[in-house]
């Protein structure tokens, strides 16, 4: 070995040795909790936190799904699906078939196709599946399951029985997989129907009666009326507003600075398919729809002293569950005005082509006059040929089915009334 080998051979070693020394002073001042103790390198967490960390990253939505009829769809309706679309993540909803509703209940008021717009336009519902079964069958059941990776049913407290008078959610129960919320009082589907038999009845037996029924839906007073001398009567219900159901439906956000704002406004009696048509139209000409309520007494001047249907409470909650529609005037004024537009910051109003009114096209006191001058008035081809009146026509058209089906509706509902607990939730 020569000696610039040697002199190699003894640095390394030396480095050992002193890397030796260096470890075991370093190790003796922290075990001595020294000023010069170094941490120690942290653990891997628990392989059980772990694997709730990968569990949380990789998590899917909770889906839950509610089926229903969603006939004549209100407020109520609405409420039902925002209380279900609390429980999860995504909430898919079944619009039950025309035929399975005439074999269950009696003959719907709305088709499906008008059923399903109605449905996709409420701003918490995420997907829906049409001509969904009206009972949950196991196969059904499964097919939720498996294919639509829903993980709970959902429905309320008032009961859903089957002809037979079985538990339509009996399977879902015994699964584990059901989930309750609490039912919206104060309207119904059968409710409203009521409402439309009565007053037809009233107008035609009792022109001369000044105390019209309308009057007493529009602020909320129900009762029984016996129509038949029979002892038995159509329940009315109460509707009971509270500043917390419009905060729940509200959007709860104005428009921008730069926001271009339409402006539409009606009655919205019976919320229907071309209300929510004629309201998307108007959405996507620009950023920020603002939707004018008429107050009760505006349209009993206007379309006759049995209209309102609904009161103004609650069509203003229908029209406020709609997507397209980010606010609402409750009892805006019949004109359309100067400030009105300088107050909200209007860029645009406009008005349908369907209208059960439209006399004010040609009258003095035309309510857009404004509008029009200033060059900021739109007609809008409405989609659909629908109207309150339509929906009114077809109840009176089929009057004995929906008179049959409301007694045996009406039967069950008293009975839930009866036996109703309070169920926490909403």
């Amino acid at each position: 070995m020569d000696a610039g080998n040697g002199c190699s051979a003894r640095a390394l070693v030396a480095c050992v040795i002193g890397g030796i020394v260096l470890g075991a002073s370093v190790l003796a001042l922290h075990l001595a909790g020294g000023p010069a103790a170094i941490p120690p390198l942290p653990l891997p967490p628990p392989l059980g936190a772990l694997r709730r960390r990968l569990r949380r990253r990789a998590r899917r939505p909770v889906r839950v799904y509610m089926d229903g009829c969603f006939d004549m769809m209100h407020y109520g309706h609405c409420n039902a699906l925002r209380q279900a679309r609390a429980l999860g993540d995504e909430l898919v909803v079944g619009v039950i078939s025309d035929d399975e509703i005439k074999a269950n209940k009696g003959p719907p008021v709305t088709p499906l196709h008008e059923r399903m717009i109605m449905v996709r336009a409420v701003k918490w519902v995420d997907d829906i599946i049409p001509g969904a079964p009206y009972a949950i069958t196991e196969e059904f059941m499964n097919k939720l399951f498996n294919e639509y990776n829903i993980d709970y049913i959902i429905h309320g407290d008032d009961p859903c029985l089957l002809p037979d008078g079985t538990d339509a959610y009996a399977l879902a129960k015994k699964a584990g997989r059901y989930k309750q919320i609490k039912r919206t009082e104060g309207v119904s589907t059968t409710d409203i129907v009521g409402r439309m038999l009565l007053c037809v009845r009233e107008r035609s037996s009792d022109a001369h009666n000044h105390s019209s029924l309308q009057r007493q839906f529009s602020s909320g007073h129900g009762q029984k009326v016996d129509d038949t001398g029979s002892g038995t009567g159509t329940r009315v219900s109460h509707f009971l507003p509270t500043s917390r159901r419009i905060v729940q439906f509200s959007n709860s956000r104005g428009p921008g600075p730069d926001s271009r704002i339409v402006y539409i406004d009606g009655a919205f009696d019976l919320f229907h398919a071309g209300h929510v048509e004629i309201l998307r139209l108007a959405r996507e000409l620009g950023d920020f729809l603002l939707v004018g309520i008429h107050t009760d007494q505006t349209i009993s001047s206007t379309r006759g002293r049995h209209r309102p249907i609904m009161n103004l409470h609650e069509r203003s909650l229908s029209v406020l569950a709609c997507r397209y529609v980010d606010e609402v005037i409750i009892g805006a004024p019949w004109d359309v005005s100067k400030d009105m537009i300088t107050t909200f910051n209007i860029s645009l109003v406009v008005h349908g082509t369907i209208a059960e009114n439209m006399d004010f096209t040609e009258d003095d006191s035309n309510p857009y006059a404004v509008p029009k001058a200033m060059g900021i008035y739109r007609r809008l081809e409405s989609p659909l040929d629908i109207t309150t009146s339509t929906i009114i026509r077809r109840i009176v058209a089929n009057h004995e089915a929906y008179q049959k089906r409301n007694e045996k509706k009406e039967a069950s509902e008293k009975k839930y009334y009866e036996s109703k607990s309070f169920v926490n939730g909403e």
